[in-house]
């Protein structure tokens, strides 16, 4: 597939400057660099069917609060430069920047699939996340409804459900999410990584602002929904200071509780947000890098369970209890509330026992 690749620039609306090399591949297409900048291909979004068989995702990682997910879509339109889940494109033949952000694999059919997964005579209730890995309300959600018709099978099988998102689109929902809340069904976690608006745009160019972020929180929770804040990533030297306002605002907005995580820069991560620091940050590149690296043992990532989510060292402490104190200064708890299976229903016709008459 053609590629863009030109570090040092940028293209509007997106987070990566370019398409580093595929870890997997040894062959790859590259532009002319000495094409004038107005006959270069520009990355244009392409949204492409994903034929997968099956939707739910399991993991055993005890860094994180649940096994089960479902992801409607691969890749991502938000292009958050320091997305931990880029690289999972290179194992699809893409690469891990622009082509992330441009090249959306669709499964049109997660409804379905769910629904067929939840029916099946072994299947076992549990919390299931939308999504573990991308966001389950980028903008072409608004068009294709993957995300709610997922919902529409939840709640007819009772069946309880976490959402993670940066996006407003989430509010679109929350006539289903607040019928799933008042059964113990339903979660939203919204992500918040800064209030500067400015900043979010160049680090997160399609997602919703700060502000739209907040009102969201704000909109759900008067629905009656539970609804928390995930300040992450946070990027040690660039946002951490912001956690005592980022808890404030989060409370004031109706938040009930808060989590985060730090940053991490697996794989061709760690280049593309390097190169993003130069820039757009060059000034702060060189201390935010040092920073990165003081809770990651001297490197730029630690894929360590226990290790890759809150680091290690001085800084890391600094930061977790920079948290603690935010949280709990804010009134924020830092765990949300128990969801239930109990009322879990299996789709399909309810079969008679043979003591039903």
């Amino acid at each position: 597939m053609p590629s863009d690749h030109e570090l040092g620039r940028s293209w509007r609306g997106r987070g990566a400057g370019g398409n580093p090399a595929n870890r997997f591949e040894t062959v790859r297409i590259e532009a002319d660099p000495e094409a004038a900048p107005e006959d270069r291909p520009r990355p244009e979004t392409w949204f492409l069917d994903d034929l997968s068989q099956t939707v739910i995702s399991r993991n055993t990682s005890p860094d994180l609060g649940f096994s089960a997910s479902l992801n409607p879509y691969r890749g991502c339109e938000h292009g958050c430069i320091y997305c931990y889940a880029r690289p999972t494109h290179e194992y699809l033949g893409f690469s891990a920047g622009l082509d992330f952000e441009t090249r959306i694999m669709v499964k049109r059919r997660t409804a379905e699939l769910l629904e067929k997964e939840l029916a099946a005579p072994r299947y076992q209730p549990e919390t299931l996340v939308l999504s573990g890995v991308t966001d389950p309300y980028q903008p072409v959600e608004r068009e294709l409804r993957l995300t709610r018709g997922c919902l529409e099978v939840l709640e007819r099988c009772g069946h309880p459900v976490v959402i993670i998102t940066k996006n407003r689109l989430v509010a679109r929902d929350k006539d289903i999410l607040a019928r799933l809340a008042r059964r113990g069904l339903a979660l939203v976690l919204i992500s918040l990584t800064t209030l500067d608006a400015e900043l979010a745009g160049v680090m997160e160019p399609r997602t919703a602002r700060p502000e739209l972020r907040l009102r969201t929180v704000r909109e759900l929770a008067e629905a009656g929904i539970p609804v928390g804040t995930l300040f992450s990533p946070i990027i040690p030297g660039l946002t951490d200071e912001e956690l005592p306002a980022l808890a404030r605002a989060a409370a004031e907005a109706g938040a009930c509780f808060g989590q985060y995580a730090l940053l991490r820069l697996p794989h061709a991560v760690a280049d593309l947000f390097t190169d993003w620091l130069e820039r757009t940050l060059p000034g702060k590149k060189d201390r935010i890098l040092e920073r990165i690296r003081g809770v990651r043992g001297g490197g730029l990532n630690e894929s360590r369970f226990g290790v890759r989510l809150r680091g290690e060292g001085f800084w890391a402490e600094q930061v977790r209890s920079l948290f603690t104190v935010a949280c709990r200064r804010a009134g924020l708890a830092t765990k949300g509330p128990e969801l239930t299976t109990g009322h879990f229903t299996p789709p399909g016709p309810r079969q008679l026992s043979l003591f039903e008459t």
